[in-house]
């Protein structure tokens, strides 16, 4: 196994100015993404979509990868470009997801583990050679009454290090993702608590399966509080609250973290990445894979309109300059 190859492409995944855009969503999501406009949920509509995105002039400068749908892996741009030999000629890493989505855990109501393990190996030696350089496996996570359990914590981690592994094995750069998710009640120092556990649990399972740190990114949440507490703690205070979680846990050999917007809102997602990385006393990059709160307000322009195209690239341009000056610590709400 060439470790160089993947130590440079972890560390090219997260630059100083720039981020990834998680492209990846499943057939269950873009369902409800175009239904907000009443769009045909057709493969050529699901094309013009990711079309918009990953052909958006000067994307190159703020997008250091895209992660990809094993659909749109193999679709091409409009003009007959396959969607990773395009985005490589800009010089924007291309990435695939390779779970297959999760279902509720036995025994564990309300809670789930991820699937997509069966077949594995076979389908990422494809998608090398479709292009992808890098892969993300998510394990979804939820806060209530006695949730996530113990069996939660270990289920999902190793089918993230099993996964990360076989993705190492193929010549591909993992993103581990355990994702603790913004629905509910629960205070920050909750947050903390749970994805403190999660992420030791995490690392022990990737040190058993031997990941090669240096050749990975962890996808997680920031510390915050549910969508539904009382307390919605400023952005200063999620960076203090994010940091000290990762500083306990996340190894130095780690080159990169990057957050998940999960469904913030674009503004405060932004706020609170810029708040971190002002901080700047950690070892690792700390950047963003978002989607929502980077597409969202892009696709409101767009509508499924041919003649919004133009105008809603120009708003998702707008939103990735954004994200990337809050990926340097140096965003603030007069830049335009």
């Amino acid at each position: 196994m060439k470790y160089v190859d993947l130590e440079n492409t972890a560390r090219a995944l997260v630059p100083k100015t720039k981020g990834i855009l998680a492209a990846d969503e499943s057939f269950n999501s873009t369902v409800r993404r175009f239904a907000r406009y009443d769009i045909p949920h057709t493969e050529e509509n699901r094309r013009a979509y990711r079309n918009l995105l990953f052909t958006t002039s000067g994307l190159e400068e703020f997008i250091s990868g895209i992660i990809m749908f094993d659909e749109s892996i193999r679709q091409t741009a409009y003009d007959g470009t396959l969607f990773p030999e395009y985005m490589k000629a800009r010089g924007i890493i291309p990435g695939i997801k390779i779970d297959g989505g999760y279902q509720e855990l036995p025994g564990y109501p309300g809670e789930t583990f991820t699937l997509g393990l069966d077949g594995l190996r076979e389908r990422l030696a494809k998608y090398y050679e479709l292009g992808a350089r890098f892969t993300k496996w998510r394990a979804p996570m939820s806060i209530g009454d006695g949730k996530p359990s113990r069996q939660t914590y270990q289920v999902n981690a190793e089918g993230l290090a099993i996964s990360a592994a076989l993705s190492q094995e193929a010549g591909l750069v993992p993103i581990v993702e355990p994702d603790i998710s913004l629905q509910g009640a629960h205070s920050i120092e909750r947050c903390a608590e749970v994805t403190e556990a999660i992420l030791a649990h995490t690392f022990f399972q990737l040190s058993l399966y031997k990941v090669h740190l240096e050749g990975i990114l962890l996808k997680v949440n920031m510390v915050i509080p549910g969508k539904d507490c009382p307390v919605q703690d400023a952005p200063e205070v999620v960076a203090d609250y994010t940091i000290r979680t990762y500083k306990r846990t996340v190894p130095v050999a780690v080159p990169g973290i990057v957050f998940l917007s999960g469904g913030q809102g674009s503004q405060p997602a932004i706020e609170r990445l810029n708040a971190v990385n002002q901080r700047n006393d950690f070892p690792w990059e700390i950047s963003f894979s978002f989607l929502r709160s980077l597409a969202d307000p892009a696709f409101d322009v767009w509508k499924g309109d041919p003649d919004n195209f133009d105008a809603a690239q120009k708003e998702f341009y707008r939103q990735a300059k954004m994200t990337a000056l809050a990926r340097q610590g140096k965003y603030h709400p007069g830049i335009a």
